[in-house]
């Protein structure tokens, strides 16, 4: 078997894995500025999309912007999802460099898209693909490639540990070879009860002193899982931003959440904001949570939000998630400043990060790994790819991390 790393080899971001030239496992992109695709686009006879976030299937409408028509295989949330990412991209970035794909493109998606379930074999560019769900996201999964020869697990984003919106993964199906994500091989997440507890505390002494809490949150997991959070820490809050959209259509799937009834109940505790009339300014003065995208404070509502309640050194804005490196999210935490709108503003309001990580950590990187000590290991999507190979090496794996572009044989 032949896998050719076209993204996220040694980065976060833009995941790409050709499989025998024929079968392509994700195509996302880097966020950043500029935004960075995958090194080569290629013509796969198959495309399997192992989850719904943006540095995974944000490319794959430009795999159809030629004559080809690869069919496109994911679970029923992550086809929902890529949609709505693929239309707010060409909505911000449409007819720039930042967008890859027309609307053409995107209405193609629909034509070639095949879903499938968790344990539901089916044949992808001749190969046998299955889905295990990988407790990241709803509807994120595992794939399991067989070619006849050689079984290869690429694990994508997974999560060990329950989350409030989704289980952790238990999946150990038989592999010869791992694809295995990294991106918090060198930390130990925090019991998620206690962070919870330390979030809802903090928010509510917010409150109680007259300030606003802006929650800056993906659309797609975090925003949810913020929202079950405040549910049952009966915390005041609105959700502005795609969460919005995208906790709508979660709902239809309920087999694909932990518990469909707490998520329903979580967004009747919710008030959505529409926008309309100046709504964002009211409720910025308003003695509440604000859970709003972007997570990174790249765009969406959050621009409004957070010029608003900045200069204000009771309010608060509590990051929920990873910061890209250069991103707004990212300067305002190292810095207190960060650049809104063209412009940069000092920020008086507290500013604090909480784990809400919905990645195996080190400890649930190992556990896992644990299943698959008599495996060849390939290990990507990380900062540090490249020492947590070498510390699986010396512990007895056969582990590498194989150089972007890289192809290699198994």
């Amino acid at each position: 078997m032949n896998v050719q790393f076209l993204g996220g080899a040694r980065e976060v971001g833009r995941s790409a894995v050709l499989v025998n030239d024929a079968l392509l496992l994700d195509f996302g992109l880097l966020t950043g500025n500029p935004i960075q695709f995958p090194v080569a686009t290629p013509s796969p006879d198959a495309v399997v999309v192992s989850h719904g976030h943006l540095d995974h299937v944000g490319s794959v409408p430009a795999l159809l912007s030629g004559d080809d028509r690869p069919p496109i295989h994911w679970t029923p949330p992550t086809y929902r999802l890529a949609l709505t990412l693929a239309r707010d991209t060409l909505k911000l970035h449409g007819g720039t460099y930042n967008c890859p794909f027309t609307e053409n493109d995107v209405k193609r998606v629909t034509e070639v898209s095949r879903t499938h379930g968790y344990r539901e074999t089916f044949e992808a560019a001749g190969h046998e693909v299955t889905f295990y769900d990988a407790g990241h996201i709803p509807g994120s999964a595992h794939v399991l490639v067989d070619d006849g020869d050689t079984r290869l697990l690429y694990t994508g984003d997974f999560h060990t540990v329950d989350q409030r919106l989704v289980a952790g993964t238990t999946a150990r199906p038989d592999a010869d070879v791992v694809i295995c994500e990294s991106t918090y091989s060198d930390v130990e997440h925090e019991d998620r009860g206690e962070v919870e507890r330390r979030f809802a505390e903090s928010v509510k002494t917010t409150l109680w002193e007259g300030g606003t809490v802006v929650v800056p949150a993906f659309a797609i997991g975090r925003t949810q899982e913020m929202l079950l959070v405040c549910d049952a820490y009966d915390v005041p809050c609105y959700v502005d931003g795609m969460g919005k959209e995208v906790t709508e259509m979660l709902l239809r799937y309920p087999e694909f959440v932990r518990d469909a009834e707490a998520l329903r109940r979580a967004k009747s505790h919710a008030r959505f904001v529409t926008g309309a009339d100046g709504q964002r300014r009211r409720i910025a003065d308003q003695q509440v949570a604000i859970v709003t995208t972007s997570g990174m404070l790249s765009g969406g509502p959050a621009m409004t939000y957070i010029p608003e309640i900045g200069a204000n050194p009771v309010n608060k804005i509590a990051m929920t998630g990873y910061q890209v490196e250069e991103t707004p999210g990212r300067e305002l935490l190292e810095t207190g400043s960060a650049e809104f709108g063209g412009r940069r503003m000092p920020v008086s309001a507290q500013v604090e990060q909480y784990d809400f990580s919905a990645h195996a950590d080190r400890n649930g990187l190992r556990e896992f790994l644990d299943s698959y000590a008599d495996a060849e290991v390939l290990v990507n999507h990380g900062d540090r790819c490249g020492v947590f190979a070498d510390e699986l090496a010396a512990d007895g794996f056969a582990a590498d991390a194989p150089e972007l572009g890289e192809t290699v044989v198994v």
